[in-house]
């Protein structure tokens, strides 16, 4: 430890995380690890010095108390380890994406009252620094072998990626975890050195399609005549047009051709099913929050339309009743009558417990 503070370690912060490029199927001859959802971390401690830094190199240590106290009671005295901070539901069986994100708050009260109702873990599984040795120049293989020896006596709220070597055990991993709220699969090659910010790993994601209603849009940052992004329904249970996510990632050409084309179709606000002056308290809708909480100055109002146009999209997976990421643009189906556009359409994954993951080692 630095006479002034901080750590002193082999790897000094920031580092930029290693990352993986997407692939459609697993490959084969590779170290395989559940793709986690959370926040990608790596954890710093040196004595009783601990810093927690993010994938942009941000420093998140305020934000998660409970999980330095952990890295305090668990860590080697001096490592540096990979890994994702998560937020582990286990009486609900899920990882729960937006109580994570709920965490990063400028209020410190408010950090230490979360860190109690939401408490966070932290899944370790790469180690780049262990006592005075730098291990980035290692294979994967001799690093997780290290990780293992490393985190032998971590207890909860620290636990270590389960990881297989049988292609066909990976596979069973990728058709049941989701189950449990992972959304797939990391794969690393035996000797693949830890290169930051190099997409030398394959990820696997879920793709899937679904039929939405269009019901409303926003304009491009660029300008008001170009669409930014189209807000996606679906119909639940009772029949009402619940918010589900939105298609964003479009070229210019087509913002611009989305917009005229869209314009017969804007909406006045009385009838609209998110109208959501008329919706019960607490109904999420898209304006339900009038701000982002990520951007203070950021404008999340939305132009209505009216709901007849039906969009094939991908997706990866649901988390709760929203789509977990941005979908993808497929295609129109004019074909498609909007009501029926439910729920009911969505494949399920398999349950799974989510303990049984945490607690594979």
């Amino acid at each position: 430890m630095r006479q002034d503070g901080g750590v002193d370690l082999p790897v000094m912060p920031p580092v930029k995380p290693m990352l993986a490029k997407p692939a459609t199927r697993i490959p084969e001859a590779q170290m395989y690890e559940p793709k986690w959802d959370g926040f990608r971390s790596i954890i710093f401690r040196d004595g009783d010095e601990v810093e927690i830094g993010s994938r942009n190199e941000k420093p998140m240590t305020r934000y998660f108390p409970e999980v330095v106290d952990a890295v305090l009671a668990n860590f080697p005295r001096r490592a540096v380890v990979d890994g994702e901070i998560v937020v582990a539901n286990l009486a609900a069986n899920h990882l729960d994406f937006e109580a994570l994100q709920q965490r990063i708050h400028p209020a410190d009260s408010r950090v230490r009252l979360l860190a109690e109702q939401t408490p966070a873990a932290f899944v370790a599984f790469d180690l780049l620094a262990w006592g005075e040795e730098d291990l980035r120049g290692q294979g994967m293989r001799q690093r997780r072998d290290a990780l293992e020896k490393a985190m032998a006596g971590a207890r909860a709220p620290i636990y270590m990626t389960p990881l297989t070597e049988d292609h066909a055990e990976a596979q069973r991993w990728f058709d049941t975890f989701e189950g449990a709220g992972l959304d797939g699969l990391i794969a690393k090659s035996p000797d693949v050195t830890y290169q930051s910010d190099k997409r030398v790993m394959t990820k696997v994601k879920h793709t899937r399609t679904a039929d939405c209603v269009v019901a409303g849009y926003r304009v491009h940052k660029s300008g008001p005549e170009a669409i930014g992004s189209l807000l996606l329904g679906l119909y639940d249970e009772h029949g009402t047009l619940a918010s589900v996510g939105v298609v964003g990632a479009l070229p210019m050409a087509k913002r611009k051709a989305l917009y005229a084309e869209l314009q017969p179709l804007v909406a006045d606000w009385e009838g609209h099913p998110w109208n959501w002056g008329a919706h019960e308290a607490g109904e999420r809708t898209p304006r339900k929050n009038e701000t982002s909480r990520w951007n203070a100055g950021k404008d999340l109002s939305f132009t209505p339309l009216r709901p007849e146009l039906v969009l094939e999209v991908k997706y990866d997976y649901m988390e709760g009743a929203r789509f977990r990421h941005t979908a993808q643009f497929v295609r129109w189906r004019p074909d498609r009558d909007p009501r029926s556009c439910t729920y009911a359409q969505l494949e399920r994954p398999v349950d799974f417990d989510l303990a049984e993951v945490l607690d594979t080692r």
